[in-house]
């Protein structure tokens, strides 16, 4: 062991010395894994994206404003799939998880799982910043609690609709929003034309979700994620918002939930007849078969 340990200092042999540490506590179920990653990465990214909102409402536009929202919730989406990405393939987005399950890039029975640890995660994240900023908010609205007006702070937690956008409207900007999104994580991940490359898959899914939000999100927020937004919302409504976070908006809560959908299945079939189902065959692009195939994916669409 004496030695083990001297060529550790030295630097080599550490990864021998590392799997003699007495740490052995480890699951193996791959499905307790998946949901426990999905779970963490969820949550990272939903604490980093609400508090940069908390932040710049509270503090009246003194530490933030609309573009630190965004990158925000850009820099907390790349911390997600760093934690997350190699173990459940890092969706976060109930939309994403529904999509790679319709496009057999994942199982139908994993669907639930992802979606209640998406779901779990979000809701503890809008505890997390609600315990953190409660004097904050309290000072900022006077105790308070509103969805609407000059000191409304119920969209700290969910998105809410500008006061000139109609629901039609506000269904068309969610499902572009998705399936923007879609479209370029499927590019992302998409072995046969520019791929993000191996390492830099975070980073180029937080550049993507900051590029919709600074193009696409001043309508409604861009939720663009049914998970993101409506376990949020449920919180809000239980912690002293109440109903009207339901109502708000000519009822708009159900928006963010459904359009998604819309987006992301639309987004994905918009790539595949426009660019993925007409990558040349193996023999017609000169490629031996092994370096032309596609890699795994992530249901985030993130090569793993």
């Amino acid at each position: 062991m004496k030695d083990r340990l001297k060529s550790a200092e030295e630097g080599a042999g550490a990864d021998q010395l590392v799997g003699e540490m007495p740490f052995t506590f480890r699951i193996k179920n791959e499905n307790v894994r998946v949901g426990l990653a999905e779970t963490l990465g969820t949550y990272v990214m939903m604490v980093f994206g609400l508090g940069s909102v908390a932040q710049v409402v509270t503090g009246g536009g003194v530490f933030g404003d609309y573009l630190s929202i965004n990158l925000g919730f850009g820099l907390g989406v790349a911390m997600g799939v760093h934690i997350a990405g190699k173990v459940s393939g890092a969706h976060m987005n109930a939309a994403v998880s529904f999509a790679m399950c319709l496009f057999g890039r994942l199982s139908w029975k994993m669907l639930p799982l992802y979606l209640a640890a998406q779901m779990l995660a979000s809701f503890s994240a809008a505890g997390t910043i609600y315990s953190l900023y409660y004097d904050a908010i309290f000072h900022y609205c006077g105790g308070n609690f509103t969805v609407s007006g000059p000191k409304a702070t119920a969209g700290i937690f969910a998105t809410y609709p500008a006061p000139y956008l109609s629901i039609p409207a506000g269904f068309l900007d969610q499902v572009l929003g998705t399936a923007m999104l879609l479209v370029c994580l499927m590019a992302l991940s998409d072995q046969r034309n520019q791929p993000a490359p191996p390492g830099s898959e975070p980073l180029a899914v937080g550049l993507l979700v900051l590029l919709i939000g600074v193009s696409l999100g001043s309508n409604s927020g861009y939720a663009i994620n049914p998970s993101r937004d409506l376990a949020p919302r449920i919180f809000t409504a239980l912690a002293g918002w109440g109903p009207e976070v339901f109502r708000a908006g000519n009822r708009w809560f159900w928006v963010p939930v459904v359009a998604p959908m819309v987006g992301s299945v639309t987004g994905a079939v918009v790539y595949k007849a426009f660019v993925e189902l007409h990558h040349p065959s193996h023999q017609e692009s000169g490629a031996p078969p092994g370096e032309a195939g596609p890699r795994k994916t992530g249901s985030s669409g993130v090569p793993v």
